[in-house]
């Protein structure tokens, strides 16, 4: 008959998944279970007469003590949550349940892992803020701070940039770059030889430090600013395609990115990649719902709209601004002689001149076959409008090469100014009209 083991209760306590801890008044460990190994990655005697703030998150560190010094004073913590920075340089996230014991006058706490837990919570978070971004973004210039803010929850982003790829024109361009050293590059050819070009290449992770700095930089790829001290990019890609990549980037040596973190970019990263190509998709409609497919001008619809801001402001400002109607001179004999292909090429040249005469804050909408009209916003006199119509006439009174033909073609231009002219958009489209049909050529 075999004689049963007498019960131990430190072989018991060694025994247990979760990690008993006491800690002295000072703040050390004096007893720390065997289960230190697996949760904290250091044996108990690394960790005992050790101070217990070497191994708490620096984030952490300010409310953990202020937990610390409630239970000192005999009341009990059950439920406290914060994170521990492993042997390893990986975080894991601790409930504790601590009291005060008088009689050692030492602290006994119970040390729970609960890192898969939160890294799945942190996970749906992220994909719920992403999904509400893109729900309430219109554009990509209001997706992408919120994007940041977003990321820079889950690991260390002050240096943090987006470079969307147009495999169609081949470009890579970095329309959102926040970097406390460089501003953003200048768009670029994929084969650059960028860290960026070479994620989106082999549309896989790719972290650049210490340890292979020197052999990835000394094969095709090369830094583009500042080297940082790591450097860490995730593809961004939507059913097979790599659209962009997600960089976050440390100058300094405290900021290293472990594997969860890499891991939690990766997640996030496809949600990001579904976000920005629906926003993207939204502009894309916007725009040619408001937009002339031929010239890429305004159509009429966006121009009545912004006509209809810049009535509602001048009139509160008491400001004029000005309408030009303009059509081209004969422009069916073009079509008649050339054909409509060299017709809808000279509509396209002629939207790129008129361009080169107007300023950014003024409108250009092509509302019939070869008849336009310009908004000019703001204007001080009304000779102001006079003088860019002569400039049109003068740009427009140049030749064009257009499939070997030199075609020659000259605008009819009326001018109508606000408020002489007409106080209501009827009044000032009427009058621009008139005044157009006026100066065309006997």
């Amino acid at each position: 008959m075999t004689t049963p083991q007498k019960f131990s209760p430190t072989n018991a306590i060694d025994l247990l998944l979760d990690c008993i801890c006491a800690v002295d008044a000072d703040g050390r460990f004096v007893y720390v279970s065997a289960a230190s190994t697996t949760l904290f990655g250091y044996a108990p005697e690394e960790m005992i007469g050790q101070a217990m703030t070497k191994f708490i998150h620096p984030k952490d560190l300010d409310h953990t003590l202020e937990v610390a010094n409630k239970v000192m004073k005999g009341k009990a913590a059950i439920g406290f949550e914060n994170r521990y920075v492993r042997k390893d340089g990986s975080i894991v996230h601790i409930l504790w349940s601590a009291r005060w014991d008088d009689a050692s006058e030492l602290r006994i706490a119970l040390a729970h892992d609960i890192t898969e837990r939160k890294q799945h919570e942190t996970k749906q978070n992220a994909v719920y803020a992403i999904s509400s971004a893109a729900q309430s973004t219109y554009d990509l210039e209001e997706l992408f701070p919120k994007v940041h803010d977003i990321v820079a929850k889950l690991i260390s982003a002050d240096n943090f940039f987006i470079a969307l790829y147009d495999g169609a024109n081949d470009i890579l361009s970095f329309p959102y770059f926040i970097d406390q050293k460089d501003s953003a590059p200048e768009p670029m050819p994929l084969d650059s030889g960028t860290l960026s070009a070479q994620v989106i290449r082999s549309g896989a992770p790719l972290i650049v430090n210490s340890s292979n700095q020197e052999a990835i930089f000394s094969g095709s790829c090369k830094p583009v600013g500042s080297e940082a001290k790591e450097w860490v990019g995730v593809p961004l890609a939507t059913e097979g395609q790599v659209i962009g990549v997600l960089v976050v980037q440390s100058y300094c040596d405290e900021i290293h990115y472990s594997e969860q973190d890499i891991s939690l970019l990766q997640f996030v990263s496809t949600q990001i990649a579904c976000a920005i190509e629906r926003t993207q998709l939204h502009e894309q409609l916007l725009y040619a719902a408001g937009h002339d497919p031929l010239t890429g001008l305004a159509n009429r619809g966006l121009f009545q709209d912004r006509l209809h801001s810049i009535l509602t402001r001048v009139t509160r400002e008491h400001a004029r601004f000005a309408v030009l109607y303009l059509d081209l001179n004969n422009f069916k004999l073009i079509n008649d002689q050339y054909g409509h292909g060299v017709g809808d090429q000279l509509l396209q040249q002629v939207a790129i001149r008129l361009k080169d005469c107007i300023r950014e804050s003024d409108t250009i909408a092509r509302i019939g076959g070869d008849e336009f009209v310009i908004l000019l916003d703001t204007i001080q006199l009304p000779n102001d409008a006079a003088n860019v119509s002569r400039k049109i006439q003068s740009k427009l009174n140049s030749s064009f090469l257009i499939d070997e033909h030199k075609i020659r073609i000259t605008p009819s231009i009326g001018i109508a100014v606000y408020p002489e002219d007409g106080d209501n958009e009827v009044e000032l489209l009427r009058a621009a009209d008139e005044a157009m049909y006026r100066s065309k050529p006997q």
